[in-house]
């Protein structure tokens, strides 16, 4: 049976796959970027006749380290490439079944590329919806 942690998971393993990112499950306390965070943002159940399959939308939300801007953006924009080894896009769709969790995934945009603060930190992210079908 697919659960909520086993997708998350699935999600994880898929972002571990650019290297040097860092996967959380959680919202961390202090991010020690680059870091791939995971967050649910709505279930639709029954989406097909009968029981069938649920929608699940999440952000995948990327901190990179801010230690100036211009130097931050260079960090963040391949990962906001459509293709690529650090397409953010490109690893989550790498396995669309997220590892048997699921019957398909996708990458439906680019939310938010900007400024994040932390605690008292300052970091800049970008923020992918992403759709999956279980």
């Amino acid at each position: 049976m697919t659960t909520l942690g086993s997708i998350k998971a699935g999600l994880a393993a898929n972002l571990a796959t650019i290297t040097g990112m860092r996967t959380s499950l959680q919202i961390p306390e202090q991010p020690q970027p680059p870091v791939a965070i995971i967050t649910v943002n709505s279930i639709n159940y029954d989406t097909t006749f009968g029981r069938g399959l649920d929608e699940y939308m999440f952000t995948v939300t990327v901190i990179v380290s801010r230690a100036d801007g211009r130097n931050a953006q260079n960090l963040l924009d391949p990962y906001c490439a459509s293709s690529g080894t650090l397409s953010v896009k490109s690893a989550i769709e790498l396995d669309r079944s997220l590892g048997g969790s699921a019957n398909d995934c996708r990458v439906t945009g680019l939310s938010t590329y900007g400024n994040l603060t932390i605690g008292e930190t300052n970091y800049l992210a970008g923020e992918w919806s992403v759709t999956v079908f279980a």
